[in-house]
């Protein structure tokens, strides 16, 4: 049975987490890792211990937070994002769940967009690049260079005969 099989997910810090079949199963990483879609249909290991997903790129509280919307997402799944966007206020684009969710230090932001890339989670995916992309929107080419840790790539002598 799907819903009581568990997979325990492992961080980069060696933290295991045991999750849900169904939860886990949101990660297409996670589904190859394990032999793809039909590796989960037997229901003959019930006494079988919990199968363990090594995930060496993903740090233990972004495993946490990950793990929190996938099972939050199995309770009510995420409006579909539309493009183009009509608002750039999350809270209007989806639930406010979700709008909180992404409320995080702009690290953590980043860390989940590349957790969700790593573990092929694309609803997750889509959140976090939209929080991105609505933290810099409007933000100048120095501002940006800030926010990402870019070196400038002009002197600034080279700057200013670009900019003329």
């Amino acid at each position: 049975m799907d819903g009581d099989q568990i997979i325990k997910l492992t961080s980069k810090d060696g933290d295991a987490y045991e999750v849900p079949i169904k939860v886990a199963k949101m990660s297409k990483l996670v589904v190859e890792t394990l032999g793809g879609d039909d590796a989960f249909d037997d229901d003959d290991d019930e006494d079988q211990e919990a199968t363990e997903v090594p995930l060496p790129n993903v740090s233990s509280p972004v495993l946490e937070k990950v793990i929190a919307y996938c099972k939050h997402y199995q309770e009510e799944e995420m409006t579909p994002i539309q493009t183009p966007l009509k608002s750039s206020k999350l809270e209007e684009l989806v639930q406010q769940w979700y709008a909180d969710f992404v409320k995080v230090p702009k690290n953590m932001l980043f860390d989940l967009v590349a957790a969700a890339n790593f573990m092929d989670i694309k609803p997750l995916l889509d959140l976090t690049c939209l929080a991105v992309s609505i933290m810099i929107k409007g933000k100048s080419a120095a501002e940006l260079r800030e926010m990402f840790n870019i070196s400038p790539e002009f002197t600034p002598e080279e700057e200013t005969t670009a900019a003329s």
